[in-house]
């Protein structure tokens, strides 16, 4: 039992720790590639006459605390009122309709070509929204905003130049976050996406590697769109899908990360798990779809190679959770006293969980002028709330593998009212006991002497239960007020005054 044990452990180990060479592989690809990234940087010189057709499609589904203030940014794009179209592409079932509608007509009185379309259903979800659109569009270039972007002016003035360039079929932009020091989890949060925008993409960019389409602040060749077979709605993740295709069908991208366009964060665990299920699951369906399509191209070794890890991360998440469980019996039956198992044990998880995870993220803060410090003193509760969402993600992995496309889930924003939207959600009982689990671990690791593994238990503990403790306390406040409206009498049940008697 102690042997399998060993080989078990080991063998998640070793995974895992392919995925920590990977980000590290990423760092070195930055640094390596920063002449190529700076080249990039800079706006490409575009003639007036010459700015082509732009349609801004504005995809919406029950956004009323937002929809307002994207459409006043949409429209205020610095670019040529005869060459600019924006569809506001409305699937909503609320009151998102009237605000929307409102909004376009008063936009449009300006001169403004704003558009609202409105569909007879809602097949597809956003990939369909975005296909029904482009039926209409009059640009030659698509550029795409989620509802809780805010569009800055000089968008489209400082990308369209690329696509100068006949094989250019994507230029992506930077994130920003309007709510970054709301709460320590959005500041997480936009550590991970900062990890994401100034690594992953600047790394794959920078070396001629496939990267993807973000689902929002970017804009599209529509020449490329129609290439690659359209929008498709069989994964959840209709971007990535996209990206791959195009790529595939020999189209080239551009990756600006000094272009930002701010966001808002998901402020609600059960908001953010919810999100982050959609990626994971729509993630492993497109690698499902498109693997297989990608390893056997004429790519390049390092392209493809770099596909499968862009395509395949979800997977450390069972990996990870199935660590936490072997963690407990391996301290119990591994003597901390014996050399070889300390490096069996406790080094490879010290260095190897932590090491390339803090580059990786100490590069991300760096390029963006922070402090070094801004990544260090976050880098444990990453790691902790990684391990916390390993059990919802697991799931979403299962998922993809079992079944493609799915519900499209909307993440619940914040905007203007907060507790408008809430996103409800299955109570945390994996996660409470695989805190308790954890919390064994801990304890045992003092108690056996496996000193270096202590830390990495707590922070397993802390994450299974910070995620547990938010998801409870945010259904706690769904049911009250879902109890509340409830207790309210309806409309035409509220007494009316009563009419003056006639004289």
């Amino acid at each position: 039992m102690e042997t399998a044990l060993v080989v078990l452990y080991f063998a998640v180990l070793l995974l895992l720790c392919g995925y920590g060479v990977h980000r590290a592989h990423l760092v070195l690809l930055v640094a390596r590639n920063r002449r190529v990234l700076a080249r990039a940087a800079a706006t490409p010189e575009s003639i007036e006459a010459e700015l082509p057709t732009v349609t801004v499609q504005l995809p919406l589904y029950n956004e009323a605390t937002v929809v307002a203030r994207l459409l006043e940014a949409a429209a205020t794009f610095d670019y040529p009122r005869d060459r600019l179209e924006i569809q506001v592409l409305d699937d909503s079932s609320d009151e998102t309709r009237s605000i929307a509608q409102a909004k376009v007509a008063e936009l449009r009185r300006t001169g403004l070509d704003m558009v609202y379309i409105r569909r007879p259903n809602r097949v597809g979800y956003k990939a369909g929204a975005l296909d029904y659109g482009l039926d209409q569009a009059k640009g030659e270039l698509i550029a795409i905003f989620d509802a809780d972007f805010i569009p800055q002016p000089g968008f489209l003035r400082d990308v369209v130049g690329h696509f100068r360039d006949p094989k250019v079929g994507m230029v992506q932009t930077r994130w920003g976050h309007l709510n970054r020091n709301h709460s320590m989890l959005t500041s997480i949060q936009a550590l991970m996406l900062d990890g994401h925008h100034l690594v992953e993409n600047r790394a794959r960019f920078g070396a001629g590697l496939m990267f993807n389409f973000s689902g929002t602040g970017g804009i599209w060749r529509r020449a490329a769109i129609d290439a690659a077979g359209g929008w498709q709605h069989d994964t959840l993740t209709e971007d990535l899908d996209l990206s791959y295709r195009a790529q595939l069908a020999g189209w080239r991208f551009v990756y600006r990360p000094d272009v930002i366009t701010p966001a808002e964060l998901p402020e609600d665990m059960s908001a953010f798990r919810a999100q982050q299920f959609r990626w994971a699951k729509g993630t492993v369906q497109t690698s499902r779809k498109l693997l297989g399509r990608v390893m056997s191209s004429s790519l390049r070794f390092s392209q493809r190679l770099e596909a499968f890890f862009h395509l395949t991360p979800h997977f450390a998440y069972p990996l990870m959770m199935l660590l936490s469980v072997l963690l407990l019996p391996a301290l119990i039956l591994m003597p901390a006293t014996d050399p070889r198992m300390m490096l069996v044990v406790d080094l490879p998880l010290c260095f190897g969980a932590t090491g390339s995870l803090a580059t990786f993220y100490i590069v991300a803060e760096k390029s963006q002028g922070r402090t070094v410090w801004d990544a260090v003193r976050r880098l444990p509760m990453l790691i902790a709330l990684g391990a916390g969402l390993a059990p919802h993600l697991s799931r979403a992995v299962y998922e993809g593998l079992r079944s493609m496309s799915g519900e499209f889930v909307r993440t619940p924003k914040k905007g203007i009212i907060a507790g408008r939207y809430r996103q409800h959600a299955e109570l945390p009982w994996l996660e409470i006991g695989l805190a308790l689990l954890s919390a064994a671990s801990v304890v045992a690791s003092i108690e056996t002497g496996h000193w270096f593994a202590a830390p990495f238990a707590s922070l397993f503990m802390l994450g299974y239960s910070y995620v547990a403790w938010l998801v409870v306390a945010e259904q706690v406040l769904v049911k009250r007020a879902a109890l509340a409206r409830a207790s309210e009498p309806p409309a035409e049940a509220v007494e009316q005054p009563a009419m003056p008697r006639a004289a």
